[in-house]
């Protein structure tokens, strides 16, 4: 199995050397070479496995043999058997052929926790078979920063800097990241929003002699190793649910694709997903460009689901260098246009063909609320304003009655507790493992939006901890 870049500029790469890399050299996203393929007989013999045993079938074919597989298991394993979950990624039915599925279940109540637990591992497998080191940089809308910095706290051989857009996460996305003292851990609360925060760090990547001197890597899902990781709870929902033989539609909040590319993933690797319904807040830049077919940038406004306040979905370029024809110049051309420009056409054919299996939905701060409500009244369950955002754009599109509805709970409800008070009258409890967050010490710096501190402050935390 190789990976190339969606920017054609880059050298073909096997796993574990695109794990390490993150982002490709010309700027570009990895993505496979191939689809790895699952007949209807491939997935009815996935039925009956554990989680943890149906994402070792799903993920091998990824590794290429670069990882003997009784190694992967047990990575795999050990990644999922924390869980609070004995199904680790459960589903519940809202309504006939509604589902949701709990993706909440980890150490920090994000679906992040599911590929992140596991990316973590491979870190840490690969750099000790290397004998090597890595810094880890990472931008966060609220909860990749909590999830990576659990998976990679206190690893010997990685230290990770998360970047969060200071004032515009909650108190406890905030909390679960500044709250972890381990050495290797660095929080920088950067003065601007997440896509300023995403922008630092491929502009840390492109300045190449920093990068190879600090030996850089990634853990947003511009490294693909978190994509493939989140193809799995796709595969396990609809095996779960009567594949092959039923037909899906997946409802997805949406900020960066990632989540929703996975989905994409999926459907190319044989799962019979019809479309793919995406649900975005006021910050609706793909939700517009699927209805009118021109993608223009706005402004990112604050609302009560932050972790989507995005207006830059990194992810959908791997999505446009298939509907390019995986011609990575052209692909690399129109998104210049689209920063030069804040907005760019990619043409009639494109969108009309990514619109016969992408809808998007917007659903405000208002509507939000009072879908939490409704939900709470109808059936008793608690979702969080990014969740419920998933699961009002899926009732929003589920027109055929004969499929499959499962809309993705991406987070617990008591990481927003105040928007779901308001909402439902209720105040979500967090677990016992996290009920003493707002009594630990904190540890962050404030940076300004300059990427020259930045990199001074990364070499300098790295020096620190060198003579340390």
């Amino acid at each position: 199995m190789k990976y190339i870049s969606t920017r054609s500029g880059a050298p073909a790469l096997e796993f574990e050397d695109v794990l390490l890399a993150g982002l490709a050299r010309d700027g570009g996203l990895y993505v496979p070479e191939s689809w790895p393929q699952f007949s209807a007989d491939d997935i009815r013999a996935l039925r009956g496995l554990s989680y943890a045993e149906l994402a070792v079938k799903v993920m091998l074919p990824f590794l290429g043999g670069s990882i003997p597989e009784d190694d992967f298991r047990q990575m795999v394993e050990d990644s999922y058997a924390g869980f609070d979950h004995p199904a680790v990624a459960p589903l519940k039915e809202l309504a006939p052929n509604q589902w949701v599925c709990e993706l909440f279940h980890g150490p920090t109540l994000a679906f992040k926790d599911y590929p992140l637990q596991l990316v973590g591992r491979l870190f840490d497998y690969v750099l000790k078979k290397r004998g090597a080191r890595v810094t880890i940089v990472g931008a966060t809308s609220g909860d990749t920063g909590s999830a990576a910095i659990e998976a990679c706290r206190d690893r010997d051989s990685i230290e990770i800097f998360i970047l969060h857009p200071k004032g515009r996460v909650s108190d406890v996305q905030r909390r679960q990241m500044t709250t972890v003292l381990s050495g290797n851990v660095h929080n920088i609360a950067l003065d601007g929003t997440f896509d300023d925060c995403q922008d630092m760090v491929k502009n840390l990547f492109a300045d190449e002699a920093f990068r190879d001197a600090h030996h850089l890597s990634a853990v947003n899902s511009i490294n693909w190793s978190r994509i493939m990781a989140q193809i799995v709870y796709y595969f396990w929902t609809a095996v779960e649910l009567g594949a092959p033989d039923r037909k899906f539609i997946y409802a997805v909040p949406t900020g960066n694709f990632g989540n929703v590319y996975a989905g994409y993933a999926a459907k190319q690797m044989g799962l019979p997903i019809e479309k793919f319904i995406v649900g975005s807040n006021e910050n609706d830049i793909l939700t517009r460009f699927l209805a009118t077919g021109t993608m223009s940038m706005e402004p990112v406004v604050p609302t009560l689901s932050p972790s989507m306040d995005i207006q830059i979905s990194s992810n959908f370029e791997r999505l446009l260098f298939d509907y390019y024809d995986r011609d990575g110049k052209a692909v690399a051309q129109a998104l210049e246009e689209f920063r030069s420009n804040q907005s760019v056409d990619f043409g009639q054919g494109r969108w009309q063909a990514i619109s016969e299996i992408f809808e998007g939905y917007r659903v405000n701060n208002s509507e939000t609320k009072a879908a939490i409500n409704e939900l709470y009244q109808a059936t008793g369950e608690l979702l969080d304003p990014h969740s419920i955002i998933g699961v009002k754009a899926g009732q929003m599109g589920h027109s055929d009655p004969d499929s499959i509805m499962v809309a993705l709970a991406t987070a617990h409800p008591a990481k927003f507790p105040a928007a779901v008070e308001e909402a439902s009258g209720v105040h979500p409890e967090l677990p016992a493992h996290l009920a003493d967050l707002f009594e630990r010490e904190e540890r962050l710096d404030e940076m300004p939006n300059a990427l020259d501190q930045i990199q001074d402050y990364i070499t300098n935390k790295l020096e620190m901890r060198k003579s340390a």
